[in-house]
């Protein structure tokens, strides 16, 4: 697995064999940067169930200011930081290693807010939906932000849920990627 754009392309990043994380393809992280495209420079960006941090190192390689990492895994974690530490970008992100669904809470109430948000649960399950609805409120996500869940393609999300608004979702094998925004933004 590669960064495949900005200050550190194709740049390796180390993994995890025999994990339970399942890392977002070079296909799926070039579809969503796609999606978000300027929005991603200076951005703060928030990527619950980070795995070994594929998605926030492209983000913080295409220009995005800052990455929070949340991931419960300590193999992965330790791929997280590792992965950091090559790449030299401490300095502008942070791990949090715990459960992704109890993060927004704390994050919340110490009055963060993230620009960009992505959450990639394991498949099995309905962990996509239930962390979209602690999300629901918009607290976490800056006026304009942007919510992007990647889920198992037959995984059924909401239209909307709290102040969010489906905008964009599409399927990449047996992948989809859904895009919410707040409400206030969709007009």
């Amino acid at each position: 697995m590669r960064i495949s754009a900005g200050e550190h392309r194709g740049r390796r990043l180390q993994s995890v064999r025999g994990s339970r994380t399942r890392p977002t393809s070079d296909l799926l992280r070039q579809a969503l940067f796609n999606v978000l495209g300027a929005r991603i420079q200076g951005a703060r960006l928030l990527d619950l169930f980070a795995g070994t941090g594929a998605v926030g190192l492209e983000a913080l390689s295409r220009g995005a200011a800052s990455a929070t990492f949340v991931e419960s895994d300590r193999g992965a974690v330790s791929s997280l930081r590792a992965n950091l530490e090559a790449l030299k970008l401490t300095d502008r992100a942070r791990v949090l290693a715990g459960d992704a669904l109890q993060a927004p809470a704390r994050l919340q109430a110490a009055g963060e807010t993230f620009d960009c948000i992505f959450l990639d649960p394991p498949y099995a399950g309905d962990l996509a939906l239930r962390c979209i609805e602690t999300l629901a409120d918009g607290r976490l996500l800056s006026d304009n932000g942007a919510l992007v869940t990647q889920a198992f393609h037959k995984t059924v999300l909401p239209d909307r849920v709290g102040v969010l608004r489906r905008t964009w979702r599409r399927r990449y094998g047996e992948s989809s990627l859904t895009l919410y925004t707040k409400e206030a933004e969709c007009g």
